[in-house]
């Protein structure tokens, strides 16, 4: 079946409010949006800035991270409820610099996830391994225990909804990208662990992107590849240009 390319915006923790604004308007003007879908993923601050700015248009907008819980005694976290309040439709979960650097575990991901899911948004969960986890042989046993215990309790219908990203952390900021055959390589491992976990239609509707040193150069090869359904951004998103070329490649 047909998938639609999913192409994501992480800006991290770049981007004050009129940045983050003025990006918006810019890629409103500079892209077309036919056969893909945009996401943009702003710091919580920029979510409901953003959101306004693109009202109306096919651009939508992603929370970088979220909390499991509804409510309560949880400073400094956000909720589902609240971000769903503030106009995403996307969030990402499980992104790499939560669990390495804030000690995010799978559980927690699960957790999220569920969440997620349970305020009627849609989860990008980003999956990968490190570097020495990939020297030792280990990239798919990495990637199985994470989607695994990501998908507990999920539903046939809760994961076909699912955007997957895999990044492998290794590539993240550090401008080495996987060759595309190593990523479609592991991009279609994911999709067979789903086709073995629930059924053909549910893996051939999830969309699974790659994330990792993605730019304007190798966008085309990557995105050309049969099990590589979008990209997840980082740095190349920051600016207009470079993303434009990215979503133009898919």
């Amino acid at each position: 079946m047909a998938r639609v390319p999913i192409i994501a915006a992480n800006w991290k923790m770049h981007k004050t409010i009129p940045e983050a604004v003025s990006f918006t308007l810019e890629i409103l003007q500079a892209l077309n949006f036919s056969g893909a879908e945009v996401v943009l993923c702003p710091p919580f601050t920029a979510l409901w800035p953003v959101t306004r700015a693109a009202s109306g248009t096919p651009l939508q907008v992603a929370a970088q991270d979220v909390y499991w819980a509804d409510q309560g005694a949880f400073t400094g976290e956000v909720s589902p409820l609240m971000l769903r309040d503030a106009g995403c439709t996307y969030v990402l979960v499980g992104h790499s610099e939560r669990r390495h650097l804030f000690g995010e575990t799978d559980e927690n991901v699960n957790r999220k996830v569920k969440a997620v899911l349970r305020h009627g948004l849609k989860a990008i969960l980003c999956v990968g391994e490190t570097l020495a986890e990939r020297d030792a042989g280990g990239t798919n046993r990495v990637v199985e225990r994470q989607l695994n215990l990501a998908l507990k309790g999920l539903g046939m219908g809760e994961a076909a909804g699912l955007i997957v990203a895999y990044e492998p952390v290794w590539a993240i900021g550090t401008g080495r990208n996987a060759a595309p055959e190593d990523a479609q390589a592991v991009n279609f491992f994911i999709r067979e662990l789903i086709r073995n976990r629930y059924n053909s239609e549910v893996a051939d509707q999830v969309r699974i992107q790659y994330g990792g040193s993605v730019t304007p150069e190798n966008a085309g090869l990557l995105l050309a590849q049969p099990d590589i359904d979008g990209a997840l951004v980082g740095g190349a998103s920051l600016k207009v240009d470079s993303f434009k070329l990215i979503v133009q490649a898919a």
